[in-house]
């Protein structure tokens, strides 16, 4: 694939991605004030939250055998939901909860933090 034919689909894929996320608000900019955009407004964002804890969270069964057992990166993600949760409540902004909580989880991955000592 040439330089130029890589630049363009690069764009082409950068323009989709960007008009998917104009379009709703294009479409949607007339019917700003009605009841269920209003709606859905205040309750999607929280709900996609709790979606997005309970799919990270899916495989973490801390008493799977009858004692306390984090599993294989069990305390990462422990220690790194207890910081999003203490960065949301302290700051409460979103973005550095999750840029917090993500830094710190994959920072204890990489560096083979898997188990307390």
């Amino acid at each position: 694939m040439s330089e130029t034919m890589l630049l363009l689909t690069i764009v082409v894929c950068a323009l989709a991605t960007f008009a998917t996320r104009v379009l709703p608000f294009v479409a949607l900019s007339r019917h700003a004030e009605h009841p269920l955009i209003l709606h859905l407004g205040r309750y999607l964002p929280p709900a996609v939250m709790l979606i997005l804890v309970l799919y990270a969270l899916r495989d973490f069964r801390p008493l799977a055998d009858g004692s306390l057992n984090g599993g294989e990166n069990g305390f990462p993600l422990v220690v790194a939901s207890i910081t999003v949760a203490v960065l949301h409540l302290w700051r409460r902004n979103a973005l550095l909860s999750i840029i917090g909580g993500t830094g710190l989880y994959m920072a204890m991955i990489q560096l083979g933090w898997l188990v307390p000592s």
